[in-house]
């Protein structure tokens, strides 16, 4: 069961707040209890000093100075309760009776010439007894303000509890109402201490996770897009209902295909990848002199049906695997539903690489099959934050890409 931890926290507070009044409650009643009992003992000192050195001076037992104090030669005229003491062998005590009275004994052995004579010094101290009193008298008033001191403890514990533990639960009704397709905003990651590290460290951390969330659920939807074509294409061609040889041109769209397999796989995986893999400043011209390069070695392209305008050097911010994949399957596309005899022209104006390859209209239905294979590309280039336009013609088609220059 969930249990908030501001309840916690008070319930603490409280405990130790109530033990706090129990124990200094406690030890106030033992110091003023001892301190009382103290300043007894120290007059019956002083009063039995007093009698020593009378008695030694002048032989005889003076008259006690106090006069809640007497003096008894024997232990026959004490008050019974005393006298039990005594028998007991006790030779200072405390006793209280049942009518009242309270006694504190102090038994003297002073040197006499016959042998020591015993006197006992018993004082009743009940108008001493200003504690016990005290409390007779005022104690309702007392235990008053001790109820209304552990109310105002148990009110300050609850706001403080509050107030600690408020940035707490507005965290954890921030984080418990995010949604996995909206944005992270935590209010704490502003704050200077361990909850605003907390918040910014919880923020990074649930937005990766939804990146990795958003980029598993794209590449398990890009997989049944990007690959339900070729596949079908090649299934169409090697179908067990086909009796007929494969000629040349069902080789080549087989051979298409599965070259669109690899590299529809090898961009999913790119992009499955891509927030581990750094941006940085590199020359989009040598990407795509690679791809090009790429073609003419496989003999799938000649160079006289190649026009490139490109400047020297094409410094662009992104990320260089992703743009290789992107212009190769630009080259790829523009090739294959190009036809054999298709012309390629690359440009480079107003900051839009433009890549047009001339349609044969005796192939412009398959140009309608480089269709699922856009979405990729836009894939591609929204991972690098560029911009990527697509335009059919009759006789022609053209890609249009805009990077973010470096700066």
């Amino acid at each position: 069961m969930f249990k908030s931890i501001r309840h916690g926290l008070f319930a603490a507070l409280a405990g130790f707040t109530i033990l706090l009044c129990v124990c200094y409650t406690g030890l106030v009643l033992v110091i003023s209890y001892v301190t009382e009992d103290m300043l007894i003992d120290r007059l019956l000192e002083r009063e039995a000093a007093a009698m020593s050195a009378h008695f030694r001076l002048r032989g005889e037992l003076p008259p006690p100075g106090d006069e809640m104090m007497r003096v008894y030669r024997g232990a026959a005229a004490l008050p019974p309760a005393v006298r039990e003491r005594v028998a007991a062998g006790q030779p200072r005590a405390e006793i209280s009776t049942a009518t009242g009275q309270h006694y504190h004994l102090r038994t003297l052995d002073l040197p006499a010439p016959s042998g020591p004579l015993r006197v006992y010094l018993l004082a009743d101290v009940r108008p001493l007894l200003v504690v016990s009193q005290l409390f007779r008298d005022v104690g309702g008033v007392l235990a008053a303000v001790a109820l209304g001191l552990i109310a105002l403890a148990l009110l300050l514990a609850y706001l403080l509890s509050r107030r600690l533990v408020l940035p707490l639960q507005v965290l954890a009704n921030e984080v418990r109402a995010l949604s996995p397709q909206g944005p992270v905003e935590l209010s704490a990651r502003h704050r200077r201490d361990e909850i605003g590290y907390l918040a910014q460290k919880l923020g990074a951390t649930i937005t990766e996770l939804h990146a990795a969330l958003n980029r598993e659920h794209a590449f398990t939807r890009d997989i049944s897009h990007e690959l339900r074509t070729p596949l079908t294409v090649m299934n169409n061609i090697v179908g067990p209902a086909r009796a007929a040889a494969l000629d040349a041109n069902d080789m080549v769209q087989l051979r298409a295909g599965l070259g669109e397999i690899g590299g529809a796989i090898d961009v999913l995986f790119a992009l499955a990848r891509a927030e581990h893999i750094a941006q940085e400043a590199f020359d989009l011209r040598g990407c795509v002199e690679d791809g090009l390069l790429r073609l003419l070695d496989n003999g799938a392209w000649a160079d006289d049906r190649l026009a490139l305008r490109l400047p020297e050097r094409l410094e662009v911010w992104g990320n260089r695997q992703l743009s290789a994949l992107l212009v190769n399957n630009c080259l790829d596309n523009a090739l294959f539903h190009g036809g054999a005899g298709t012309r390629l022209s690359l440009s480079f104006a107003d900051g839009v690489l433009s890549l047009s390859n001339t349609v044969d209209p005796a192939r412009a239905g398959m140009t309608q099959g480089f269709r699922h294979g856009q979405h990729l590309l836009r894939r591609i280039a929204g991972a690098m934050r560029w911009e990527i336009g697509f335009h059919a013609g009759a006789a022609a088609y053209r890609v249009d890409i805009a990077p973010r220059r470096a700066r």
